[in-house]
């Protein structure tokens, strides 16, 4: 008897099991939606069709070393080759770091720039500050520097803020020197100083 309802339960359940799951199956199809292939695509059209015109780069870093052991590197968040143009960029949120051989080391920083590799030059603007180890901030409406050797000008005024007071001067100049020297920071044009004596030289 008992023989008798365990065959009657296996039979039961090969017809219940192969059922349950065709059930489950067809509700995974019928709650399944349609995937929209536009939907899925990370960037906008307009994003696209930007990247494609202007064959845009994000986070590019150009690195290298001067013949007098300067080490400069050029970083930018995005880079962008304007339309009809060939052999320069136009960068966004622009970083020069500088670590001379000397030990100092020297930080640019501006909004925009343009980097010209064919005329070994990079010219950097909006809100341009320079940044020094030895505790100068620097800042200027446009600066110029080579991108292969130390030589860094500000064509207009700049206002510096450092240990010695303030100083402003119609233009500045940053370069290597003569074979052998440090690096050397030149203000020209109008220099004036404020000088500002530290509390214990009072």
């Amino acid at each position: 008897m008992q023989l008798d309802r365990y065959s009657r339960m296996v039979g039961w359940l090969k017809v219940l099991l192969p059922l349950m799951a065709l059930g489950l199956l067809s509700t995974l199809f019928l709650l399944s939606r349609v995937v929209d292939p536009e939907s899925v695509i990370p960037f906008a059209d307009k994003e696209i069709q930007d990247r494609l015109r202007d064959q845009q780069v994000t986070g590019p870093v150009y690195y290298g070393v001067t013949p007098e052991g300067d080490e400069l590197s050029f970083a930018a968040e995005k880079l962008t080759t304007p339309k009809e143009q060939t052999g320069a960029n136009d960068a966004e949120q622009v970083e020069v770091t500088m670590k001379l051989a000397s030990g100092s080391r020297v930080t640019l920083t501006s909004d925009h720039g343009r980097f010209d590799m064919a005329a070994n030059r990079a010219d950097l603007d909006g809100d341009v500050v320079i940044t020094t180890s030895t505790g100068y901030q620097i800042k200027s409406d446009k600066l110029v520097t080579r991108l292969s050797t130390l030589d860094v000008h500000s064509p207009g005024p700049v206002h510096a803020d450092g240990p010695l007071g303030t100083l402003d001067a119609g233009a500045m100049q940053l370069n290597a020197g003569k074979a052998g020297d440090a690096a050397q920071l030149v203000f020209t044009n109008g220099v004036k100083l404020i000088y500002v004596p530290k509390p214990d030289e009072e």
